[in-house]
């Protein structure tokens, strides 16, 4: 059995899935572990990148547009490792990083989801923890854009503004790009809520491990590089839902969310894990 399973989850962006495959060649030298690439809307392409980078990959490769989390999910079920990557082919990892987080999760069963600190390819910070929406938060930062200090303060809360980016943190929920997982804890939590066909999925899940008693953990002493495209949003504003298909995606799942947790409440307060 490997030590951890790496599941990438990819859609037809295969020169990202091309540099992915090649930074792990490198970052797995030494970790058991196995690769399992879900190919939504499949191309030859692609189907020939992972021969060649990764032949020893298992490839799951589908007709249809499966969303994130149903992708993840398909991944998830064939997987045999102890821990498990979840992985957006933009992501690239470098030296020792992979093995910082996963040394960090096998020292802290308590410890259901913990990602990297993400970075810009120049090297920048992006934010990657957060405090969990409200309806409001999505009005601030889609509508508004922070633009008054009102929706500017609800904005800096949720983006968790107040806290250090270079110290471990315990948010409330973590980017999906890159999540690693206790194989004890999935078994507990279940798997992600394939209602969510893109975004949100990652909110939930987070939620979820919460509810059952495992930490969610910011791990910045690891980073990775990240592609951010921040496709959900452009300079439309509130026009962003009648002419970009992911920014409705989003609002579609923002509604889903807050139906399913009708009582928005957070008791748990904000507080470094070190």
């Amino acid at each position: 059995m490997p030590e951890l399973s790496i599941i990438i989850v990819h859609h037809r962006t295969p020169g990202f899935l091309k540099m992915c495959l090649k930074s792990l060649k490198t970052v797995a030298t030494g970790i058991d572990h196995e690769v399992i690439v879900v190919d939504s809307k499949a191309t030859r392409e692609s189907k020939e990148i992972v021969s060649e980078l990764a032949p020893e990959a298992i490839y799951l490769s589908s007709k249809e547009n499966l969303g994130y989390s149903r992708g993840v999910n398909t991944g998830l079920k064939i997987a045999k490792g102890d821990f498990l990557l979840v992985l957006n082919p933009d992501i690239i990892i470098t030296g020792d990083n992979l093995l910082k987080l996963l040394e960090f999760m096998k020292k802290h069963p308590d410890v259901g989801m913990a990602g990297p600190q993400l970075r810009n390819f120049n090297g920048t910070v992006q934010n990657s923890y957060f405090r969990f929406y409200r309806p409001i938060t999505i009005v601030a930062r889609r509508v508004f854009g922070g633009k008054f200090d009102y929706f500017k303060n609800l904005i800096n809360d949720f983006q968790m503004s107040d806290v250090d980016p270079n110290k471990i943190q315990t948010p409330d929920w973590i980017m999906g790009s890159m999540l690693m997982i206790n194989r004890n804890a999935l078994e507990k939590v279940g798997l992600m809520d394939e209602r969510f066909f893109m975004y949100f999925e990652d909110v939930d899940w987070a939620r979820r491990f919460w509810h059952n008693g495992y930490k969610v953990v910011y791990f910045p002493k690891a980073f990775v590089y990240h592609y951010h495209r921040h496709e959900s949003k452009t300079k439309l504003g509130v026009f962003d839902a009648i002419f970009n298909k992911k920014t409705r995606w989003h609002i579609v799942s923002a509604v889903k969310f807050f139906m399913k947790y009708r009582d928005l409440s957070v008791v748990r307060k904000i507080s470094h894990a070190e």
